[in-house]
């Protein structure tokens, strides 16, 4: 997956009756807004794999039930007790939240959704 979005993969040469055509993969662009995210889950991913008695592939949902717990009738807790985890998990949604803004007119604005 890495490499493909710093565009190392291969050249596909696909061979057409009329012309040759070469596909050629570029390393993806990301906005500051997403690069944002993907750096509060990559701290909070590193912080969770601190730890010893852990999911080595866990989504974020595994790491959140890892963190908040269940209560007595199985829901996952609200809170978590722990302060780093607190900050880490705020940070995620603070930036996911401003990449959601950003997103949200262009949804709209080439229907994928209908307002």
């Amino acid at each position: 997956m890495t490499d493909f979005i710093k565009g190392k993969l291969k050249t596909e040469t696909a061979a057409n009756l009329f012309a040759n055509k070469t596909k050629e993969s570029k390393a993806l662009e990301f906005s500051p807004e997403a690069t944002d995210v993907f750096n509060a889950g990559r701290e909070l991913w590193k912080y969770y794999h601190s730890f010893n008695a852990i999911l080595a592939n866990a989504s974020l949902y595994d790491i959140r039930e890892y963190f908040q717990g269940r209560n007595e009738k199985g829901k996952m807790n609200v809170k978590s007790t722990d302060t780093i985890y607190t900050a880490l998990i705020s940070n995620l949604r603070k930036a996911l939240n401003i990449l959601a803004n950003k997103i949200a007119p262009k949804v709209y604005e080439y229907e994928f959704l209908k307002q």
